[in-house]
């Protein structure tokens, strides 16, 4: 018997959203999103943390596990870019990622 089984999913629907932790899977009215390891550990961090605010600093320890540097902040912009246009699949759907100008990023709805 695995660890898993038995054990209740780690599941959050938000409207054409659908994110599950343990299969590592999200989708967007229904179509699995194919993200990068970083990418849904980025994800991951927010959608678990509705509205609380991840600084950079935050995002190089929780999810790249080391010290934050000046070059740090480049990757964690463009990994969330990348998130944001791989979530995006019609205009009409909200950010789900917003910045918070100077400090870093949060999930939030409309």
């Amino acid at each position: 018997m695995s660890k898993q089984e038995g054990q209740p999913l780690t599941e959050i629907r938000e409207g054409d959203l659908y994110f599950c932790l343990e299969q590592r899977l999200v989708t967007v009215r229904g179509q699995e999103i194919a993200l990068t390891v970083k990418e849904f550990d980025i994800f991951a961090l927010l959608i678990m943390n509705p509205k609380r605010v991840f600084t950079y600093e935050m995002f190089m320890d929780l999810v790249w596990h080391e010290d934050y540097t000046y070059y740090s902040r480049k990757a964690v912009n463009n990994h969330v870019s990348n998130l944001r246009k791989k979530l995006k699949i019609a205009p009409s759907l909200p950010d789900y990622v917003k910045s918070v100008y100077g400090i870093g990023y949060k999930f939030a709805l409309p």
